[in-house]
């Protein structure tokens, strides 16, 4: 089979459009049409189902999906073992994390690390969701709860402990909050009951200060960290942020500092190909100066 047909393949699998394949791949419709067309030639099966909606693979499709993603995986560490084979440091790196470290912690560092090795370049994907390490769908990963497929390599990064924070503008409104039974009189932010929780226990705030439901003290759910931040720093209400998702902020102050969630781990993990991989190495070093400094 022709790599060149089976990398168009991926695209319009993946992409569910002929159209928007050849927007990525810089080819007319007309062309991936062809390549697709050729490519069930070849092999005798039909690939994608046709219809207004778009395109959907078929069974064999689906068999020829899973073995060339697979494939195209495995090169992609090839060329990435290949380019780390050089004396420094240089080529993609592509990270996950959540929506919250990497906005509130790991964005502001990127400058530094980028003055360092000028010639990787990085990609930072921005989701709660788990990306699929081994497939490729990034290099490294920092996730806030312990990985547990056995093909990664985990290193801890930090322990991650939450308090209670309030804006200046909000205790001047509403009072100063000084002992715990002042909570029952306070405008709460929490976390809810989201699809993904990308971090332990987000809510504990709610068992320390009665039933803020049976009496509308909630004025915000919202299933992302960042934005909790955000309402907290717009003086809506309190709520229990992590402590990286406060860094930098001049708004918001730590209240009843002697409560605190129960803490979890934050891991660095990747791919056990890329083990020895010189890009992978010098950023892992590099975030843990960054939280030696920044717990120091």
């Amino acid at each position: 089979m022709d790599w060149n047909r089976l990398r168009i393949f991926l695209t319009v699998a993946e992409h569910g459009s002929f159209t928007r394949a050849g927007d990525i791949l810089e080819l007319s419709q007309s062309a991936v049409s062809r390549q697709i067309a050729a490519l069930e030639k070849s092999l005798g099966a039909v690939l994608f189902h046709r219809h207004s909606r778009g395109l959907l693979l078929t069974e064999q499709g689906e068999a020829l999906y899973r073995t060339a993603r697979e494939v195209s995986a495995k090169l992609a560490m090839t060329e990435a073992q290949i380019t780390d084979s050089r004396d420094r440091p240089r080529g993609p790196l592509k990270i996950t994390t959540t929506v919250a470290f990497a906005s509130a912690w790991l964005t502001p560092r990127i400058p530094t690390f980028n003055n360092l090795y000028p010639e990787i370049s990085i990609t930072l994907l921005t989701s709660d969701d788990l990306l699929d390490l081994s497939m490729r769908e990034a290099d490294v990963a920092i996730r806030m709860i312990e990985p547990t497929e056995p093909d990664l390599v985990r290193r801890h990064l930090m322990t991650v402990h939450s308090h209670i924070y309030a804006s200046p503008d909000y205790l001047t409104e509403f009072g100063p909050i000084e002992t715990v039974d002042d909570l029952a009189r306070q405008r709460l932010i929490i976390y809810g009951q989201g699809p993904l929780t990308p971090i332990a226990n987000p809510d504990w705030l709610i068992a320390i200060s009665g039933d803020p439901r049976s009496d509308g003290r909630i004025v915000l759910e919202v299933n992302n960290i960042f934005c909790m931040r955000e309402a907290v720093e717009s003086s809506l209400g309190i709520a229990a942020l992590p402590d990286y998702a406060v860094w930098g902020s001049q708004r918001l102050q730590r209240v009843l500092p002697e409560y605190e969630g129960r803490p979890f781990d934050a891991f660095f993990t990747y791919a056990e190909e890329l083990r020895y991989s010189k890009r992978i190495g010098v950023f892992r070093d590099f975030l843990l100066d960054e939280v030696a400094r920044w717990r120091a």
